[in-house]
């Protein structure tokens, strides 16, 4: 296998956006090389089969999703509240929404893994890895809830971002905005 890590991210993020556009089944090593526009043979250099490609995706769209620190930062600035966590909801359905290839490609990703082991087994350690973080991040900023609180918003928030993905006209932007600070005034309790 060859061993340029530049060559193989960006192999990996053609991967991606192969994955968005064209689902599981377009997915090949020729379509990987024509999205990264290098030869033809050069995914098969970097990646054992198809299995590592997509479970080299799996681990790959977590880096690509993560916000970057300095603007959590700044969105963390005012005081911990039920209004805080609305704003930080808000934001996460913008980052998905400017990121929408990576949403899209995650969505495939999550199908295929029910029919690839190893790609759900890094799908499974990847988003719980995710999840932890988020939960430790939530009760060191003071948000009002706990553990419980993160897992329903995630779980709310995984659905109402399936929804605007896949069927976009079913809500309004008004009507997303409504349904973000919904789910968060009847899942956070007051601060």
């Amino acid at each position: 296998m060859a061993k340029n890590p530049e060559r193989r991210t960006a192999l990996v993020d053609a991967a991606i956006e192969v994955l968005a556009r064209e689902g599981a089944r377009g997915l090949t090593f020729r379509a990987v090389d024509a999205q990264a526009g290098v030869p033809v043979g050069t995914a098969s250099n970097y990646f054992a089969s198809r299995d590592d490609l997509f479970t080299q995706a799996g681990s790959r769209i977590h880096v690509r999703m993560t916000p970057d620190p300095v603007k959590v930062g700044e969105a963390m600035r005012p005081a911990p509240s039920r209004e805080l966590v609305t704003e930080l909801m808000r934001w996460l359905v913008q980052r998905m929404s400017d990121e929408r290839t990576g949403y899209l490609a995650m969505l495939e990703l999550r199908l295929e893994a029910t029919r690839r082991p190893a790609l759900q087994a890094e799908l499974t350690r990847a988003v719980r890895a995710a999840f932890e973080e988020s939960v430790q991040f939530h009760l060191d900023a003071g948000l009002p809830g706990d553990a419980e609180t993160v897992l329903i918003l995630y779980l709310a928030m995984t659905g109402v971002l399936l929804e605007h993905f896949t069927l976009p006209c079913m809500l309004s932007d008004t009507e997303l905005d409504k349904l973000v600070e919904t789910v968060v005034t009847r899942v956070v309790p007051e601060a």
